[in-house]
Formats: C-alpha cells, sequence, structure tokens
C-alpha cells in the first residue's frame, strides 16, 4: 500500500519528481510512495512529499483509492519478488505546501523535482499514476 499527493500551486502548475529504478525504467510520478508498518497513510504521504521534494504539507482531503496489479514478469528486479505478482493500492490525497524549500531527493527512488503546468506535464514521460491523481483532483487539460 502507498500513498501520494496532488500538489497544486498559485500558477497552477503540479509537482512531481522524477522516480527511477536503474537498469528497469523511470518516469515523472506524483510524490508519496510506501506506507511504513503500523503508519497512518495522511502521515506517510506527509513523510514521502518531504524525502522527495524538500516541502512540508498538510493533507487536505483524501481524492481516491487506485487499484494497481503489477504482473509477475513486470516487477523491478529490485524487489526481490520477480515472477509474483505484486497488487498496490495507491491512495491518493490532495495537499497544501506549509513549508521547506524545494530540493532534489539524494539516495532515494527520486533523482529529480520540479513544478510543471498542465501543457508540459501531457508531454512528459509520466508514469500512470500521473493521469490517475490529475483525474481523481479534476486537473487534467
Amino acid at each position: 500500500m502507498s500513498a501520494y499527493a496532488v500538489i497544486i500551486d498559485a500558477e497552477n502548475r503540479m509537482l512531481l519528481p522524477h522516480w527511477m529504478e536503474y537498469g528497469f525504467g523511470s518516469g515523472w510520478t506524483v510524490p508519496g510512495g510506501g506506507i511504513d508498518p503500523g503508519e497512518d497513510p495522511a502521515d506517510a504521504v506527509v513523510r514521502e512529499v518531504f524525502e522527495e521534494s524538500g516541502y512540508r504539507v498538510d493533507v487536505a482531503e483524501l481524492l481516491g483509492i487506485d487499484n494497481l496489479v503489477i504482473p509477475g514478469d513486470r516487477r523491478t528486479p529490485s524487489s526481490g519478488r520477480r515472477g509474483v505478482a505484486l497488487q498496490n493500492l495507491r491512495i491518493v490525497y490532495r495537499a497544501h505546501i506549509t513549508g521547506g524549500e524545494l530540493t532534489v531527493e539524494t539516495e532515494g527512488s527520486t533523482d529529480d523535482v520540479a513544478w510543471f503546468t498542465p501543457a508540459q506535464i501531457n508531454t512528459l514521460n509520466r508514469v500512470s499514476l500521473v493521469d490517475t491523481a490529475r483525474r481523481m483532483a479534476g486537473v487534467i487539460s
């Protein structure tokens, strides 16, 4: 299970980190990630946004829950579970920045982070969660 945030600024730009799995794939994604055992999903998204962007956020509302099944032959080699299907429930929130400074994560699953307009997002190499989250938030253009 994982938790993600849709963060839109005053200029209608969306915050997206760049996910990378060396040797497997990459793409722009929504900030967020795995929920630690016993961790509240809203707390997880606050933690993950800070790790991936340097921003502190408040969770405003639950936008929805998405179900993703990754076939075993498409799992990343680093998971150690190649060949075993993975069902991932992705909880998507709307969040607002309360502080911090845009900072690229070091030694994590992302290697960049930036703000994008809807038109720019449409041209990006992005993971499917970006469009799912945009639909949930009503911000697809």
